[in-house]
């Protein structure tokens, strides 16, 4: 026999099978679990949770031990003998009926205790009131994306988004993108949306000013909870504006290092000389860390490739000095109470520094700034995509764009050497220096500055 969580459930509307939990409603006597059919969007409470009213009553006059650990439907509640002719058989409609001989007999409800909310109230030709009330509204299609009009209250948007948590977890999500799903689902209820309701959000979203990306972003979060209902929506057009990340000096970035605490510090240095982002830098663990021979070993996020990188004496001096209480070298602290600290500092140092320009250094900006500079150091587009970890060249290949954007000035200026030994060859091409002719028995070669 299966169990109550375990077995399916019969839509009373349509007969289907696909009914799904639809949260909890709180009632006097405990929580009713709601449904909802996905063929046809009819909702309905646990069909074997019957309420019977003079139970209800009397259990409010006459309290009694463990009363409530009694189920209320089988307690024998005295009910006056009836005959068939004069009263009610459960679940026959209330109404009068004519007999085969064409005459109305007036019959009597049956006793309080045997009348139940189950009993179904007809009007005198033969339609069930409740049924006509049903037929007379309009019901949102599955192709909407919504399964109700009325707005839901604040618990059910509340049990809705728990659900998409728990489900983004079994679909094999991260952490992170399950609090940022979320946290993007809650601001939309928040700025009066119906989650429920497709065309709600569209409006709400569109009445917004986001970026573009913003909004697509909140159309990605929707799209998937719509998903979880096995419900769709005409996804709204939102095309982000791609820009070019801001660079920073290194001046600046050491002036924003310096004026932070000794924990956001030691993060901002450590994603200065190693460009991992920072869901790499909070899950790095104490074990990652190799203080003797100066390198952290990265675990890769957003697919990227597994790498291990070296590290100055400097930032394994900071990081060695921070407080060893947690299996991760930063600790269990959010990522947004990490931003949180490095907006006041940079606020901070902007007005104390006069200069603006430190409000647009991001943690991602520290990658970015790497990249650029390691390409410009070393003309390798190769050796900065393993660096940063990239299985796609294309991901790394902005950073040529913006190497000759920022060090145009020395585009043309090179360093020459020449060599006719193959050791000072081999020292050359080590060095960096590449091959560019050869004349009289000599072999050239340059670098730019």
């Amino acid at each position: 026999m299966q169990s109550d969580m375990t077995r399916k459930l019969k839509c009373p509307e349509c007969g289907s099978l696909k009914t799904w939990k639809d949260g909890l409603r709180r009632t006097r006597q405990g929580d009713l679990q709601r449904y909802l059919c996905r063929s046809c969007g009819y909702r309905f409470s646990e069909p074997n949770v019957k309420v019977n009213v003079p139970t209800q009553s009397l259990k409010r006059l006459n309290p009694e031990p463990n009363f409530f650990d009694t189920d209320i439907t089988k307690r024998n509640f005295p009910v006056k003998e009836r005959h068939d002719s004069l009263s009610f058989q459960r679940r026959e409609d209330v109404t009068s009926h004519i007999s085969s001989k064409g005459t109305i007999i007036e019959k009597v409800l049956n006793t309080f205790g045997d009348y139940n909310r189950e009993r179904r109230v007809c009007e005198t030709d033969g339609v069930l009131k409740n049924l006509a009330e049903m037929q007379g509204k309009t019901r949102i299609e599955k192709a909407a994306g919504a399964t109700t009009t009325a707005k839901p209250t604040s618990a059910e948007i509340k049990g809705k988004i728990v659900e998409f948590a728990w489900w983004l977890k079994k679909q094999g999500y991260r952490e992170s993108t399950i609090f940022v799903a979320q946290n993007n689902l809650t601001i939309l209820y928040r700025r009066g949306a119906n989650l429920l309701n497709a065309e709600s959000v569209k409006e709400t979203i569109a009445v917004q000013k986001w970026s573009e990306a913003y909004k697509l972003n909140m159309v990605s979060v929707y799209t998937l909870f719509l998903k979880m209902q096995g419900l769709t929506w005409q996804v709204p057009i939102y095309k982000p504006v791609e820009k070019i990340p801001f660079i920073p000096t290194e001046k600046e970035i050491d002036n924003l290092i310096s004026g932070c605490g000794r924990k956001t510090s030691a993060y901002l240095l450590l994603l200065k000389e190693t460009a991992m982002r920072s869901g790499e830098a909070d899950n790095l663990k104490w074990i990652d860390l190799d203080f003797e021979r100066g390198t952290v070993r990265i675990t890769p996020e957003k697919h990227s490739k597994p790498r291990i990188l070296r590290i100055s004496t400097k930032c394994v001096a900071m990081l060695n000095n921070l407080p060893k209480t947690s299996e991760k070298v930063f600790g269990n602290l959010a990522i947004n109470t990490k931003r949180s600290n490095l907006q006041h500092s940079r606020k901070t140092l902007a007005k104390k520094l006069n200069n603006p320009r430190l409000l647009e250094i991001h943690f991602h900006t520290l990658r970015h700034w790497k990249a650029t500079m390691l390409y410009h150091q070393t003309k390798d587009i190769l050796y900065v995509k393993e660096f940063l970890g990239h299985r796609k060249i294309e991901s790394t290949l902005k950073y040529v764009q913006l190497e000759q954007a920022l060090f145009d000035k020395d585009a043309d200026s090179f360093t020459c050497r020449v060599a006719k030994t193959p050791e000072i060859i081999k020292e050359l091409i080590e060095a960096g220096f590449d091959y560019v002719t050869e004349k009289d028995g000599l072999i050239y070669f340059r670098k730019r500055k």
